[in-house]
């Protein structure tokens, strides 16, 4: 974590309580979570306990006090793609990782998240990598994006992900 950027995101606000909780959303946006030492700097700056700074992280399920891996990989399981076959999607990539939701892999490259409906229930069954959508998926399609993901290639267009079945 570089002090330099951190101190650069507490700049950009009012140094009171009333900043707390953008300045958490731009640091966990720019390390995938919040870091403790980023969380000390925030209290300081913003000139509260860290204790409320911590109640503010854990409170909302957006913030994780936990590194994430390089690819957030988040299954919709909300009911039209429950529907659709959600959970099948989130079983196929479960086996493809090696973690089963809510954990990242040892090598920091997947984070796994079983989500509930991401309002594109027009597209189920939806999965999101890095919060871009693909939609349409099966279990097969998103094995194969996980392979093209953990192989460094570039990710599928969203298009291209929302192909046939």
């Amino acid at each position: 974590m570089s002090e330099i950027q951190v101190s650069e995101i507490l700049e950009r606000y009012p140094a009171d309580r009333t900043s707390s909780l953008a300045v958490l959303e731009d640091i966990q946006a720019e390390y995938k979570y919040l870091p403790r030492a980023a969380l000390e700097a925030t209290a300081e700056r913003l000139r509260m306990p860290l204790s409320e700074v911590y109640q503010i992280a854990t409170f909302f399920k957006a913030f994780s006090l936990t590194p994430k891996g390089d690819y957030i990989v988040k299954v919709c399981l909300g009911t039209s793609c429950h529907v659709g076959g959600g959970p099948r999607i989130l079983d196929a990539v479960e086996r493809k990782v090696g973690v089963k939701a809510g954990n990242t892999t040892p090598d920091n490259k997947f984070s796994l998240e079983a989500v509930r409906c991401v309002g594109a229930c027009a597209q189920g069954p939806v999965m999101l990598v890095n919060d871009q959508v693909y939609p349409k998926m099966s279990s097969v399609m998103a094995g194969e994006l996980i392979d093209r993901l953990a192989a460094g290639e570039a990710s599928l267009g969203a298009e291209e992900a929302g192909g046939g079945r």
